[in-house]
């Protein structure tokens, strides 16, 4: 469109809200081009979860919103995303529940009148970070485990049926000792030992990371798995978790921890595509892991899916 068409569009505006305030967004759009996405990100809201103890917290959330823009159209009616939102929001705990009630009321409320059909498409993402209340490993001691979460939600209006997908994602830190490195310690302390080397002082330390894994995961429709459920799955998968608190008894069992579990970053995968591919509620999944190294100054970081065809294939590393 021209810029004096607009500026024309602008100045004559015969559309009215209720106030009598020019509607400009109602106008109709001659241009005949569909946008899928349009709407808000940054929008800044209090959003309270259920945690297993029954207790409901509250979290400081950001949430992302759009709907899909018909070729006639010329806009959306941006504050309306966010009042439904916190509408909803506002004495309900988050779930997939409340993203599929959000996101049925995008599809028929922001419509510019009822004789309108409902939105093709609607989306949602929540972004926060979940506490949990972490023991030590050895001492009477807890303390706060901080995970940064996305919950996503999608509806696609699909010969006049409703298509939800709820998505599931976590950041989770673990401890990864380079099983090269310890050998290659235990190797040269064994030497040592028996005499055939003086280099050093007999003790090696076989270098470890800090290191991340990003996990995203799509839950069946109507399913009751939630963020604990998946917390608990990736923790057995890599039981090397970074701790809150620790006190002398707690470090050295971190220790012993990880030299129980030493792994590359291609041991990390495989230990979590197993348990992933084997949990019933979990529909598709992509997890990418980076450790950051403390023997070189780059890093080392991998990417693993399901695998399903039309499923999650894009990389969060690479």
């Amino acid at each position: 469109m021209k810029k004096t068409a607009i500026i024309k569009q602008i100045l004559e505006c015969e559309i009215k809200d209720d106030s009598g305030l020019n509607d400009f967004q109602k106008l109709a759009s001659n241009q005949g081009i569909f946008i899928p996405k349009v709407g808000m990100t940054r929008f800044r809201l209090p959003i309270s979860l259920r945690y297993p103890d029954g207790q409901l917290r509250s979290h400081d959330a950001t949430a992302s919103m759009h709907i899909s823009l018909e070729k006639d159209k010329t806009g959306v009616n941006m504050s309306r995303l966010c009042v439904i939102l916190q509408r909803e929001a506002l004495d309900t705990p988050l779930s997939a529940e409340l993203c599929k009630k959000v996101l049925d009321c995008y599809q028929s409320e922001l419509k510019d009148s009822d004789q309108d059909a409902d939105i093709l498409s609607a989306g949602i993402k929540i972004k926060f970070h979940y506490a949990h209340q972490q023991k030590s490993l050895k001492s009477d001691n807890w303390g706060w485990q901080y995970y940064p979460v996305t919950i996503e939600a999608r509806q696609q209006l699909i010969n006049n049926e409703k298509k939800f997908r709820f998505f599931i994602t976590i950041n989770y830190e673990y401890s990864s000792t380079c099983p090269c490195s310890l050998s290659m310690a235990k190797q040269y302390e064994k030497d040592f030992k028996d005499g055939k080397t003086t280099e050093g002082f007999g003790i090696a330390a076989a270098h470890s990371q800090r290191s991340e894994m990003q996990c995203m995961v799509e839950i069946k429709e109507k399913s009751t798995y939630f963020i604990t459920d998946l917390l608990k799955l990736i923790r057995t998968s890599l039981p090397t978790e970074t701790q809150s608190l620790v006190k002398r008894v707690d470090e050295q069992a971190f220790a012993i921890l990880n030299g129980s579990y030493p792994m590359f970053v291609e041991h990390a995968c495989r230990m979590a595509y197993d348990n992933l591919n084997q949990e019933s509620e979990i529909l598709d999944w992509l997890a990418s892991f980076e450790h950051f190294e403390s023997l070189h100054s780059h890093n080392a970081a991998a990417t693993i899916f399901k695998g399903i065809p039309g499923g999650l294939h894009h990389s969060a590393v690479f």
